[in-house]
């Protein structure tokens, strides 16, 4: 093994990196230096962008933009005002409006819409205790920057006396329940990064736990180090931070952990201490390397979409698994040709053996594969049925913060008989001389409780007006959008109309630009992930069988996701939250792209190792049994260790991040447990010699060499 070792490229990228080692050393402690540099201005650069180009609600709400210099895109901001017992808005109204005035005076950027500049009674709770206005407010350039809405709350509190109490409420602010802050990226990689030492600490039983911590702290910061340039040549959100160091830290370690367990093995079977680094690099090294390439094949899904947000996310999130491979295969021989003996202390783990849990699993597995496929096949198809009752949209008001001042501010409006679609108001753009006309018809539309043209600058600019609607219901998903539908319907053609946007208009434009080309978007990356595969394998069974597992994992994590947040079994018990009614348009992209790619790196470990060790025996069953024993424990602990990172990435205040973040944590551990665990080595030993079948002319094709072609085949027999 050792001299076929030598010979391959990564072999001698190994004996290269060995003989070089204090270069290494110094090029990563620099960038190591600079990406802590980096890790704060990185913050600051980053922007949020959920932009449409090209798309009707969205082109409709940039015209907004321009004209007014906010709205449109952004669902606003709502500053509920309450008086003392006793008194009225009616009756205090002038103070009231001389408030909100005041706010439009010293914040231009900010447009007020009040019950002083629409005169529509609907802007005062039934008890006319309560009024509330509309603030909308231009998008935030940067993650974490401060808001205008929180000069206006400050603003309107100091012109009112102090008994009125004024609160601020709206989707962004039940989102996150008043808390913008959260624990931060920083804590969180903290947390995940205990708990990652804690399970490497079990795994290797010595110091060496320490070791692929180093590596992935290289990794994030040096990936950051890269964003931070990228953001002065592009725009690249702020979800890209979050990404880097938590789905970084889980990836820097997997990798770390399957090289350095390699190393183990090659040490334990008697190799120095070079030619074990050599081997471990060339083996292990060509399963990180493929495991890379597959993260990155999924986050094409991201890249080739038409919003730049989600682009932007889908370029960083690339350069996690990049970054990684190239620490992972330059630092970490460098660090086990240099320390690594010394820091693997006490040894109190040993790689001579197989583990003997998993190898005692894999025989039963063989012996009762049919069985083991059918059990495995009946659990991912009971947690795949409630995908097809999946609703894309905007997370329900109900399940978001269910405590604090926004909350009890929007329930306060609603109690006093304000529509919940104060939440997602409808912005209908028309040319000035037609919008009393467009507002009439508009206040007759179905599911349209109100529509006001505000006077003054607040309705109109530049011979443009935006013409405000107030649905019955928040207009948040698919099944809550037929106001805007009968909207669209009813203004359809009619003259001055130049446009209709908001949050419903908006979720429509998504649908349009994400799921209508995602198909074909799919069947591509699919395609390309079979070819590699097939190549790396040498077998379109194993390449088919690994993309299809792939494709009902990801099934079976959505349905996952389906019954636990939209359905609300079990949100409510961990997290305190209902059933959301849906799942944010954006996050089924999100967890396809990167959960695609990171659970294909278990099925990458094992059968890398199935195919190795099937090469040396020629025998399946015993491929089976050494591949699983060899990696079982590696995939559990990876997978537990990415878990954690996601399990901390949820404790961030946005619900919607929370959904995010259960969703790749789910389905890291359904594919780690049933998929890889259970179906991959069933299925395996079930298809027996034809796993190794490989047509001469598909060979010849792939430009694959006789010579690497598996060992003549012998009796299968179960181990």
């Amino acid at each position: 093994m050792a001299s076929r070792a030598d010979q391959s490229i990564l072999g001698r990228v190994a004996r290269l990196v060995l003989r070089h080692r204090r270069m290494v050393f110094a090029a990563w402690a620099v960038l190591f230096v600079a990406g802590i540099g980096a890790a704060g201005p990185v913050s600051n650069r980053l922007t949020i962008d959920f932009s449409l180009p090209g798309q009707p609600g969205y082109e409709t709400a940039r015209q907004i933009t321009q004209a007014f210099g906010n709205g449109g895109q952004d669902p606003p901001s709502i500053a509920v005002v309450t008086l003392p017992a006793g008194q009225s808005v009616r009756a205090d109204g002038a103070a009231l409006a001389a408030a909100f005035a005041q706010v439009s005076r010293t914040q231009p950027d900010l447009r007020v819409v009040d019950y002083a500049n629409t005169d529509d009674p609907r802007f005062i709770t039934n008890d006319g205790r309560s009024t509330f206005a509309l603030l909308f407010a231009p998008t935030p350039k940067s993650f974490g920057a401060s808001t205008a809405v929180d000069t206006a709350q400050s603003t309107i509190r100091h012109a009112l006396p102090a008994a009125d109490r004024v609160a601020m409420t709206g989707l962004d602010q039940l989102a996150t329940g008043g808390d913008t802050k959260g624990p931060g990226v920083l804590l969180e990689t903290l947390v995940a990064g205990a708990g990652a030492l804690v399970i490497l600490g079990i795994v290797f039983a010595s110091f060496l736990a320490l070791v692929p911590l180093l590596v992935a702290a290289v990794s994030i910061l040096s990936t950051l180090l890269i964003v931070l340039g990228l953001t002065y040549l592009t725009d690249i959100s702020f979800i890209v931070e979050f990404l880097v160091s938590l789905v970084g830290l889980g990836v820097a370690i997997d990798y770390s952990l399957l090289l350095v367990t390699r190393w183990r093995e090659e040490r334990a079977r008697g190799a120095d201490n070079a030619t074990a680094v050599t081997t471990a690099v060339a083996t292990a090294g060509r399963a990180v390397m493929l495991s890379g390439l597959t993260v990155g094949i999924g986050l094409l899904a991201l890249v080739v979409l038409p919003v730049p947000g989600l682009r932007s996310v889908g370029f960083g999130g690339m350069l996690i698994p990049l970054v990684s491979v190239t620490v992972t295969l330059t630092l970490l021989p460098a660090l086990l040709g240099g320390i690594g003996q010394r820091v693997d202390w006490p040894r109190l783990r040993h790689e001579n053996h197989i583990s003997r849990p998993w190898s005692a699993w894999a025989r039963m597995i063989v012996r009762r594969k049919v069985a083991a496929a059918a059990v495995g096949a009946a659990l991912l198809a009971v947690m795949v049925v409630p995908v097809f009752g999946l609703t894309v949209g905007q997370t329900s008001p109900a399940a978001e913060a269910q405590n604090g001042v926004a909350h009890d501010a929007y329930q306060q409006l609603v109690s006093g008989g304000v529509p919940a679609g104060v939440l997602t108001p409808i912005e209908v753009l028309t040319h000035a001389d037609s919008a009393q006309s467009v507002r009439a018809r508009l206040a007759s539309v179905p599911g349209i409780t109100t529509a006001d043209l505000p006077s003054g600058g607040a309705g109109t600019r530049n011979g443009l007006s935006d013409v405000i609607a107030l649905p019955q219901n928040e207009t948040v998903n698919s099944n809550t959008l037929a106001p805007v539908d009968a909207t669209k319907s009813a203004l359809s053609g009619v003259p001055g109309v130049v446009g209709i946007t908001g949050m419903g208009a908006i979720q429509h434009a998504y649908s349009d630009a994400v799921f209508s080309n995602f198909p074909l978007m799919f069947s591509l990356i699919a395609l390309i992930t079979f070819i590699v595969l097939m190549r790396a394998f040498r077998s379109p069974l194993l390449a088919f069988k690994a993309v299809l597992l792939n494709v009902v994992s990801l099934a079976a994590t959505f349905g996952l996701l389906t019954f636990f947040w939209q359905q609300g079994h079990g949100s409510n018990l961990i997290f305190g939250i209902p059933a959301t009614g849906a799942i944010t348009f954006w996050e089924p992209l999100m967890v396809f792209a990167f959960l695609y790619g990171l659970s294909m790196d278990y099925e990458v470990f094992i059968l890398t190792r199935i195919r190795e060790e099937y090469d040396r025996s020629g025998s399946t069953t015993r491929a089976v049994v050494e591949g699983l024993g060899r990696t079982g424990r590696l995939v559990t602990s990876a997978a537990l260790i990415l878990f954690l990172a996601f399990a901390s990435l949820a404790s961030a205040p946005n619900t919607d991040i929370k959904v995010l973040a259960t969703g790749l944590g789910a389905g890291i551990l359904l594919d780690a447990t049933v998929v890889r665990a259970l179906l991959v080595p069933a299925l395996v030993a079930w298809f027996g010699k034809w796993n190794w079948w490989m047509p001469p002319a598909l060979e010849k094709l792939l430009r694959l060499s006789p010579t690497a072609a598996a060992q003549p085949q012998r009796v299968e027999t179960a181990a």
